[in-house]
């Protein structure tokens, strides 16, 4: 177990401004990613976290599972995966409880409960709280509890994860803090009727000079847009453009400093070509919100944002709609960031840590990661889950706008988050600096060239 110390509540409030919209749900039809659960769960969650303060329930462990997901972004799956293995677990029982403000509110919470001595056993961390967490928090690793409460299985980790989904979760230490359970990647939606009226015939889209040609072609034929890249209050789409151009956002040095490196040729080619885009009014600079509807409502060809968006494009368009990969520059290899979370034991106690490991392994389950997904609209974590005939086949196979989303999974990456006191203040920086760039009010050499410099100085 990892002891460190428990920061100040004001570090945490500053974090409380940081907006995860990378990772939302599929469900929710505005994408603010923030919707309050029923009245009558947070209810019944109040009760049953009651019943959490003993540590024993009879002859039964009884551990608390706290989550993001509200009804409509997964809550009724947390419900339903947590009753089947209550009622099939004879010595442990799980209490699920929702924290509202996704993980931002996790954290808030876990700071409070930490403070008075007192944790949850298992816990969903935002990706971009990792070094915070694991600076902070008291926690087991995933191979600490496996070595001491599961040594039949010792290589759990290495057998049912790519080594670059389990790498999601390794912090700057090198630490394996969890273990990636909610992970979203970003493909391109296509409206095929818009394109076929455009005069597009060629559909796979599989390089940004395709989006490109292609977006210019809707909006010469059309008087239409071409392209909308999700703007939410964070740079999750805009990172995985830029760097599967070659550009890198922020870059470790041997020291042990880290160093913002997005103003490179790479990076600003990226994000010059599609200001370029939006000047000639073949792509769209307007918020995430509008951007979906625009596409929704049959005016913008092709939309590039989260696979957990799935369910509501597919419910709400009228016309024929297709994914693919996230493009790619040329030859250069797809680098797409990861949303969502990982889990965390964050139990004391032994026997809350073992029942942890063990409800834990269970959400890993072939089972549990299918019911997950369909729930959900995150991609699986664990590798074999899309092919196995109990897993996802039935359902990608009726699904298919999942596909590119599950099969560049090799190609995750983590979400850039700048460290120390002022990664709060870094990362709007760079978003003021993308609203400018995208608005037209400089080049993309001044802006990230400025952008890079004083988050430089406040990384000092």
């Amino acid at each position: 177990m990892k002891n460190k110390f428990i920061a100040t509540i004001l570090t945490i409030t500053l974090m409380a401004s940081m907006t995860l919209v990378g990772c939302g749900s599929s469900a929710a039809p505005t994408g603010a990613g923030t919707q309050a659960s029923s009245a009558a769960t947070q209810e019944s969650t109040a009760d049953s976290a009651s019943a959490a303060d003993t540590t024993t329930s009879g002859e039964k462990t009884v551990i608390e599972y706290w989550h993001c997901n509200a009804d409509t972004q997964g809550g009724t799956t947390v419900e339903e995966l947590v009753n089947k293995f209550n009622e099939e677990n004879d010595h442990i029982q799980v209490v699920a409880k929702y924290n509202p403000d996704m993980y931002k509110g996790l954290m808030q919470n876990l700071q409070a409960e930490a403070t008075t001595g007192n944790t949850p056993a298992l816990v969903q961390i935002g990706w971009a709280f990792l070094e915070y967490f694991s600076n902070n928090f008291d926690y087991t690793t995933p191979q600490e509890a496996i070595d001491a409460y599961d040594s039949e299985d010792p290589n759990f980790l290495t057998d049912n994860f790519l080594p670059n989904v389990l790498n999601l979760a390794v912090n700057n230490a090198g630490e394996q803090v969890g273990i990636s359970y909610s992970v979203s990647n970003p493909v391109l939606y296509i409206n095929t009727d818009l394109l076929e009226e455009a005069g597009v015939t060629d559909f796979e889209m599989k390089t940004w000079e395709d989006v490109r040609k292609a977006s210019q072609q809707v909006h010469e034929n059309t008087g239409k847009y071409g392209i909308y890249m999700q703007e939410p209050a964070d740079f999750w789409a805009q990172q995985a453009y830029m760097e599967s151009n070659g550009a890198q956002l922020l870059t470790a040095n041997a020291d042990g400093t880290y160093e913002a490196t997005f103003a490179s040729e790479e990076g600003i080619e990226a994000m010059q070509t599609y200001a370029d885009m939006i000047k000639e009014g073949s792509a769209l600079h307007i918020t995430w919100e509008e951007g979906c509807q625009a596409f929704v409502d049959g005016n913008c060809a092709m939309l590039y944002t989260t696979i957990a968006r799935r369910a509501y494009v597919q419910d709400n368009c009228q016309f024929q709609v297709k994914t693919v990969k996230s493009p790619t520059w040329g030859d250069k290899p797809r680098k797409v960031c990861a949303g969502g979370c990982f889990l965390a034991i964050t139990a004391q106690d032994p026997e809350q840590i073992a029942a942890a490991w063990e409800f834990e392994k269970y959400l890993y389950s072939v089972e549990s990661m299918a019911a997950w997904t369909i729930g959900t609209g995150y991609v699986p974590p664990r590798k074999d889950v899309a092919e196995a005939e109990n897993g996802l086949k039935s359902f990608l196979a009726e699904n298919e706008l999942m596909t590119p989303a599950i099969e560049q999974m090799d190609s995750v990456s983590k979400w850039t988050s700048f460290p120390g006191d002022a990664g709060l203040v870094a990362e709007q920086l760079l978003l003021d600096t993308r609203d400018q760039i995208l608005g037209g009010e400089t080049t993309a050499k001044e802006g990230l060239e400025s952008a890079q410099k004083q988050i430089n100085e406040l990384l000092k």
